[in-house]
């Protein structure tokens, strides 16, 4: 299990490989002394942004086939679903005002501002070398591993789907909730179909509905930086960003797993193997 400072690669045993490859890029919670120090947020709170406990719930992506790699570095550290470019001028010194960017605005650029509920992380400001220094020491290596992930993926394969693993607060649910309209269990995300094919999605979302989660898509998160980057329907290649709405699995004021965890994961793990099953799955390797 190739492992590092900055991630955690779980590949899959040989034989049986599948063109599916899961990232969870904002499960890390690593959080150096050093950092929480710094941070104006006690323990609980600088871990509200945190998608607590979601490579868990894939973690039997390998058995089926497909690697998984997890962050360590948590996204209040380091954004790995923002491009290296994304700089706040709020938070890092230096930075120049640029066209108008939602998510830097918000204070969710690749070094973030807030964590959730916009609480601020810090008091002042980062210098430009320990930001820059972030992005070469998490954000490069995570996505140079995912990237050679991929391409060998479509290389041997002719195709390759990657699942963006993500949870999601229940009020990003509640709060969009309409008359008699049931709350989604999970968003799926492909940036409104430009970032996967329509038959890949179609069976994403099938996985999900036939294990009886209530299913919606692109709202109100239709997909990150990850996403957008890697998803290149035209080249074979497919991006689903999945959003799991946290109260199904977890406190999210304390920060920790329901009772019933275990139940809830393996239910996440047969879609998995669903997921693993998805169009070419079966197909053995390209001859070398």
């Amino acid at each position: 299990m190739p492992d590092t400072d900055t991630y955690h690669l779980t590949l899959p045993e040989t034989g049986g490989r599948v063109p599916v490859v899961f990232s969870s890029p904002h499960s890390g919670r690593n959080y150096a002394e050093a950092f929480v120090h710094r941070s104006r947020l006690d323990d609980l709170a600088i871990r509200s942004s945190e998608d607590a406990f979601v490579e868990e719930l894939f973690s039997a992506a390998p058995i089926h086939g497909a690697p998984l790699i997890a962050a360590k570095a948590p996204r209040a550290f380091v954004d790995l679903n923002r491009a290296a470019d994304e700089l706040d001028p709020a938070v890092i010194e230096g930075v120049q005002r640029a066209p108008h960017n939602p998510r830097i605005a918000s204070g969710l650029g690749v070094i973030p501002r807030v964590v959730s509920q916009a609480q601020p992380i810090y008091t002042g400001k980062l210098t430009m070398a320990e930001a820059q220094n972030r992005i070469a020491a998490y954000w490069a290596p995570y996505h140079a591993q995912l990237r050679s992930l991929m391409d060998a993926t479509r290389a041997d394969f002719g195709t390759a789907l990657l699942i963006d693993c993500h949870s999601m607060p229940h009020e990003a649910i509640t709060g969009r909730a309409r008359h008699n309209i049931p709350l989604a269990d999970v968003v799926l995300g492909d940036r409104f179909g430009a970032a996967c094919g329509q038959a890949q999605m179609e069976q994403v979302e099938e996985a999900f509905r036939t294990a009886g989660l209530r299913v919606s898509r692109n709202a109100p998160f239709a997909g990150g930086y990850i996403t957008q980057a890697y998803g290149r329907p035209a080249k074979n290649q497919h991006a689903i960003q999945i959003e799991i709405d946290r109260a199904l699995y977890m406190d999210e004021a304390r920060i920790e797993k329901r009772a019933d965890f275990q139940e809830f994961a393996a239910l996440i793990q047969r879609i998995v193997a669903d997921l693993c099953r998805i169009d070419g799955t079966a197909l053995p390797l390209a001859a070398e």
